[in-house]
């Protein structure tokens, strides 16, 4: 398929970086690259999905909204895998805690992702119900984390395609039988398409909320309390 895709408006492939940071939210998108970035180029625009190529400490970093869910990240990530020459793409973004032991704004790298879904086996046949992200970017992960003395624990995630669930009660079966430490709702699909293409990824999650103290944080305090994780991800990028 020729560049631009039916999703992304870029068209030279110079503008954008190796590594791709991933939140859901585009706003985020724009927060990162505002904050973070200098000599800032917003590389995408289609259906407000925004994407930019900037500058961290000299060194080219792109940054994209996934959406929200596995088709919207499949459909990105895919893109960005197989017609932008992207390389790696973390993705950061939010998780509801099923453990009373992983409390809010605790930084998690997804060491698997389990999940009910089907989008890896229609996808590209691949069947079993968890997929794990790349080592050796999971690697680089924890020892720029180690260095820079953020804590950073590396367990299973569930990546679930349903956010209201009739039964709230699942997720401590789900803890349970297969040891998900969080929900989230793309990464599955992300580390699926890494998969089939050849390519890295990697998911880091900042606890936002508790499915078992019901503590929660705001879109506010969410926007403003991730700088941990987000600082993670942009040193493993350079």
């Amino acid at each position: 398929m020729p560049i631009p895709t039916p999703h992304i408006e870029l068209t030279d492939l110079n503008q954008i970086a190796k590594t791709v940071i991933m939140p859901g939210d585009p706003l985020r998108a724009k927060m990162i690259a505002d904050t973070y970035l200098t000599n800032v180029v917003q590389i995408n625009n289609v259906r407000n999905m925004f994407g930019y190529t900037g500058e961290y400490k000299g060194r080219k970093v792109s940054v994209m909204g996934s959406g929200m869910g596995m088709p919207s990240m499949g459909i990105y990530s895919y893109e960005l895998y197989s017609f932008y020459n992207v390389e790696n793409i973390i993705r950061v973004g939010s998780a509801g805690s099923y453990s009373a032991d992983l409390g809010l704004y605790e930084v998690v790298l997804a060491k698997d992702a389990w999940s009910e879904s089907s989008y890896a086996k229609v996808q590209g046949g691949y069947d079993k119900p968890i997929i794990e992200p790349s080592a050796s970017l999971n690697a680089k992960i924890l020892k720029v984390a180690e260095n820079i003395s953020i804590p950073v624990k590396e367990l299973r995630i569930h990546s679930s395609d349903v956010f209201y669930r009739q039964r709230f009660e699942d997720y401590i079966d789900i803890n349970r039988e297969h040891g998900c430490a969080c929900v989230e709702m793309e990464a599955f699909a992300l580390f699926a398409n890494a998969r089939v293409l050849n390519k890295h990824a990697s998911c880091l999650l900042t606890i936002s909320d508790s499915l078992v103290t019901h503590e929660a944080t705001t879109s506010e305090e969410r926007q403003n309390s991730f700088t941990k994780m987000l600082q993670v991800a942009l040193e493993t990028a350079i």
